[in-house]
C-alpha cells in the first residue's frame, strides 16, 4: 500500500467515502492540522463541480450559512486526526 492509499484508508475509517478521501488526502498532506473549514469546503467544491456543477452550495465559503459551514467540521477533524498520525 502506498502512502496516499494509507491516508485514504485512515480517512475512510471516519466514514468518508472514497471520492472525498481522495481530495481530503491532499489536505492532509498540504495543510494538515492547519486545515480550515474553508479549505474543506473548497476541496469539496472542486470535487462536486465535476459531478454536479449546479449544486446550491457551490458558492464561496463565506456566503454559506453558518449551519452549512459547520457541515464540514467532521471532515476537518478527520483531516486533523490523520495529519497528527503522520506527525503534523
Amino acid at each position: 500500500m502506498n502512502y496516499i492509499e494509507a491516508i485514504k484508508q485512515e480517512l475512510m475509517e471516519d466514514g468518508i467515502d472514497e471520492a472525498h478521501a481522495n481530495i481530503y488526502a491532499l489536505l492532509v498532506l498540504t495543510t494538515g492540522t492547519s486545515t480550515t473549514l474553508e479549505n474543506v469546503h473548497d476541496a469539496w467544491a472542486v470535487l462536486k463541480n465535476t459531478v454536479r456543477p449546479d449544486h446550491k452550495s457551490l458558492i464561496p465559503f463565506w456566503e454559506l450559512s453558518h449551519e452549512v459551514q459547520e457541515l464540514d467540521r467532521p471532515y476537518m477533524e478527520s483531516i486533523h486526526r490523520v495529519a497528527r498520525l503522520l506527525g503534523d
